[in-house]
């Protein structure tokens, strides 16, 4: 610019009125109005939910129809209140919605309202939780969440913590400061010869995070060994220990141990003591993914095996599924913090924060970070430790209601009952006699897959699968506030119903 006269494009220069017009900004008013006909409008979705479908079941050529996808970005805006309006109109008539009582699918729980609230209020504020000094109010919510979920666990109450987008990342965060461990910045950071002889052991059952890190943090091919598991899809701690042995003899380096709090398929909890202990005698980092089960250690019946995840060296749990927050919130607990903040801690010259704050870009791999813990930390003061375990101890009953009710059906064989999942098969009259036998099991697994295919988009009931044996199951996992034992009742004739016009009509030949 060559003078003062010259404006920016899009609008007139500042310094000739002294303020800016910001297409992106609303009036107050405007702002009230609109966000008093969206709360509206979301009120009457949860008032009536259960009338809903669980979903619309457009498939993607609809919904891209629907949002015109093809459409360029418009050279003009349009006013707020209007978009708002149009989104709440698409989002709310055509979503699938976690929060039905009958969405028994994936590992997400219904949002939790004050969630939803608190997310708002988050973005209101906008406070970026790398640096204390960006978000003092943010940063000590954030860090009294962290004590009070350790404190849920059983974790030691010294250990640090972050929260983060998901398991993936909460996973994430626990391997890679057991390889910073192993491999300490200030020793020559991770020469490939030795990083070429790291190794890391889990199960089959493991979620797919673990080879999502171990490519991101340059492992080896066949660095993952795989544990075997019994017949309950746990972990073999004889296996652990022999193949650890084995390792450390042909001058290999185990980096960390995964044992699985509620694993992603049947939600079977591995034995956490007893790896623990091996991990102890061969000096191993020993990591837990209680993504989906980790919760369920704070009610007072809880096995053994899942209060063993205490003894972790670093845990990974996600309160947007047993705590009920709304998407995204997973979490990130170390029990060394010192060896925590090794793993993520730089100091460029354009950093200059108060080493004496909790300062998260120091702990995690985000330096920019939303403000998740307002909505977890405002749940559990709403609900209370008791209430918490009160409600995660109902679905568990409402799980186990359901595998007993199926277990009486002649049409159904329950595989496994782990905490909330329960995975089964629905075997229709003309093949009960015939079960075992490769032909009917083949018939039988294309059959179930085509019955979950068509329950996904039937609004009546959600949920997913697993394979359990080479057999395709059928998967209910219930972490959801809003299903009641009708619901559970009610699954048998659902799924008999719509199980019926399918074998009527699919070929039995392969």
């Amino acid at each position: 610019m060559t003078n003062g006269d010259t404006n920016p494009p899009g609008g007139e220069s500042p310094g000739r009125t002294g303020e800016r017009s910001a297409p992106i900004d609303l009036p107050a008013e405007e702002f009230r109005a609109a966000g008093y006909a969206l709360i509206d409008r979301l009120t009457e979705v949860l008032r009536g939910i259960r009338e809903r479908p669980v979903t619309g079941g457009l498939a993607v050529g609809d919904i891209r129809r629907l949002i015109d996808a093809d459409a360029p970005m418009p050279d003009e805006g349009a006013p707020a209140g209007e978009l708002l309006a149009e989104a709440a109109e698409v989002l709310t008539r055509h979503s699938l919605y976690n929060g039905h009582p009958r969405f028994l699918g994936y590992v997400t729980s219904s949002p939790a309202p004050i969630g939803m609230l608190a997310d708002l209020l988050a973005a209101a504020v906008n406070p970026n939780v790398g640096a204390w000094t960006l978000s003092p109010v943010a940063s000590e919510i954030e860090a009294q969440t962290i004590r009070w979920i350790a404190g849920l666990l059983g974790f030691p109450a010294g250990c640090s913590g972050l929260l983060v987008s998901g398991g993936n990342v909460a996973n994430h965060v626990g391997i890679y400061t057991a390889l910073r461990s192993v491999f300490p910045r200030d020793s020559g950071g991770l020469p490939p010869e030795r990083l070429g002889r790291a190794t890391v052991y889990a199960t089959v059952e493991t979620h797919t995070w673990i080879e999502k890190a171990m490519d991101m943090f340059g492992f080896a091919p066949g660095a993952r060994r795989s544990v075997g598991v019994d017949a309950a899809q746990r972990l073999d701690v004889d296996d652990l220990r022999a193949r650890l042995a084995a390792d450390v003899r042909a001058g290999l380096l185990p980096v960390a141990v995964v044992g699985n709090a509620g694993t992603v398929s049947t939600g079977a909890v591995d034995p956490l003591p007893a790896i623990a202990a091996v991990c102890r005698e061969h000096g191993v980092w020993f990591h837990v993914d209680g993504a989906y089960g980790g919760f369920a250690a704070m009610l007072a019946d809880a096995s053994e095996d899942l209060r063993g995840l205490s003894l972790a060296d670093s845990v990974a749990v996600d309160p947007h599924k047993w705590l009920y927050t709304p998407l995204e919130a997973g979490c990130a607990l170390v029990r060394d913090p010192v060896r925590h903040r090794a793993a993520y801690s730089y100091h460029p010259p354009y950093y200059h924060f108060d080493e004496e704050a909790t300062n998260y870009v120091d702990y995690g791999p985000q330096n920019s970070r939303g403000f998740r813990a307002l909505k977890v930390w405002l749940g559990l003061r709403q609900a209370g430790r008791r209430g918490c375990a009160g409600m995660i101890a109902e679905d568990i009953a409402l799980a186990r209601r359901l595998s007993e009710r199926l277990q009486r059906e002649r049409c159904y064989r329950v595989f496994t009952h782990n905490l909330s999942i329960v995975t089964f098969q629905y075997v229709p009259e003309g093949c009960l006699d015939q079960v075992g036998q490769p032909a009917t099991e083949a018939y039988l697994n294309r059959l179930n897959q085509a019955l979950q295919e068509r329950l996904e988009t039937s609004g009546e009931l959600f949920v997913s699968n697993a394979v359990i044996d080479g057999r395709h199951a059928l998967r209910a996992c219930i972490v959801n506030f809003r299903t009641s034992a009708s619901d559970i009742d009610a699954i048998p004739g659902i799924i008999s119903r719509h199980g019926d016009r399918l074998h009527a009509t699919l070929d039995r030949q392969p």
